[in-house]
């Protein structure tokens, strides 16, 4: 009897150190912050599951007054790190799109300091709100310069992120892309690729060293920075060959050359911005310039009688100028105050098709952050007016949930 009591102890004992190993090696949580995590192998392999959803209640009066409450987004993020290969991949759904597949890509980290990508994935190229996410915006939505010179800010091709220094930082970012912006290749193999290939890159300045970790991908200063933080950034990328008003598409519109082939024009942007964070104030200040050339002798019909006359560009591509400021304060119980000025100037100011309109709007928003920028209840106020004496107003309310 004793020896079986013995025997049933060992037993037991062994089962609880195995069981104890296994937690040790495979870990599962959730939390609001990091989604659903499991950790293989002491974490040697991730895997996560996330998202967020946006349901939104939206008034404008521009020209009709129109009302709707919808889910402005709904992600879906799947994601998952491989530590000893130094291999990690993203794929994210908004499944309030039509195309829901926004990210899919796959990385290599051949140190702490280098990434290569490649796969569709927002690029760095665009103006810095823009290489936001979407749940990580301080208004409600994004202001009128990035929906004026991008669609999603999501590009096909290979993506190079370094970083260098710690004092003073500085990370340079170079991308190689379709030029079609995302779903580059079409539904189908007749709706190939157009144009050439679209080339790009950002450097970023930060002198008094990097933000805080974990939300430094965005404008607001919920972390509150101890000492004054600030970065300085240059975009610029050129696309040869845009069938797309911002270069995020094909097939929009077509030119040719005096013998009916296609001749699309080059499109370049260039984009200035700084954004500074202290103890819960933030400031961004933005400015974008997008321009076009190879418009020599270019038809808008295959049989060459409709030739482009000079400024009829801006009807097809966005051209011209536009700066945007915002500011902002977060208090220690999670207010959010903020405040955003923006105007643009289109290139032509006789054409009165141009796409990019003679503009200036203010916003005006408040936002409660319940639990860091995961939980939050989000309201602006936007009025717009134009030269063409067009105006109009919006308010809205957003909800915000992210796991």
């Amino acid at each position: 009897m004793k020896k079986l009591i013995l025997l049933s102890l060992l037993l037991s004992l062994s089962l609880s150190v195995n069981a104890q190993e296994t937690e040790e090696k495979n870990v599962a949580s959730f939390d609001l912050d990091n989604g659903l995590k499991f950790y293989f192998n002491e974490g040697t392999y991730q895997f996560n599951i996330g998202g967020f959803i946006q349901p939104t209640f939206t008034s404008s009066d521009f020209e009709d007054v129109s009302r709707t409450y919808n889910a402005k987004n709904a992600f879906l993020t799947l994601g998952g790190k491989a530590l000893k290969e130094k291999v990690s991949f993203l794929i994210q759904m908004n499944y309030s799109s039509s195309e829901p597949l926004f990210d899919a890509w796959i990385a290599y980290h051949p140190s702490q300091s280098t990434t290569i990508s490649f796969g569709q994935k927002q690029t760095f190229v665009n103006n810095r709100e823009m290489t936001f996410r979407e749940d990580r915006l301080q208004f409600t939505d994004r202001s009128n310069l990035s929906h004026s010179f991008n669609n999603t800010g999501r590009e096909f091709g290979l993506f190079i992120e370094s970083r260098f220094g710690t004092n003073f930082g500085i990370v340079p970012m170079l991308a190689l892309t379709s030029g079609d912006g995302r779903n580059s290749f079409g539904s189908d193999s007749r709706d190939s690729d157009l144009g050439g290939l679209k080339i790009g890159g950002r450097l970023d300045f930060y002198p008094l060293g990097y933000f805080k970790d974990g939300i430094a991908h965005m404008s607001a200063d919920l972390a509150r920075e101890e000492t004054l933080k600030f970065v300085l950034g240059f975009a610029a990328s050129q696309n040869e060959g845009t069938s797309n008003p911002v270069g995020e598409g094909h097939g929009d519109f077509m030119f040719y050359d005096a013998n009916g082939f296609n001749e699309l024009p080059s499109y370049s942007q260039v984009f200035i911005d700084l954004l500074v964070k202290y103890k819960g104030f933030s400031l961004l200040a933005e400015y974008a310039n997008a321009s076009a050339n190879g418009l020599v002798e270019n038809y808008t019909d295959q049989a060459g009688q409709d030739i482009l006359i000079p400024g009829q560009i801006s009807s097809f591509l966005v051209l011209g100028d536009s700066y945007n400021v915002q500011t902002g304060y977060v208090t220690k119980n999670g207010y959010g105050f903020d405040a955003r000025f923006e105007s643009s100037s289109p290139e032509f100011t006789v054409m009165s098709e141009s796409i990019l309109d003679d503009m200036d709007s203010y916003t005006f928003g408040l936002s409660k952050y319940f639990k860091g920028n995961n939980l939050k209840l989000q309201a602006a106020y936007t009025n717009v007016s134009t030269d063409s004496d067009l105006q109009g107003s919006m308010f809205q309310l957003l909800f915000q949930i992210g796991f």
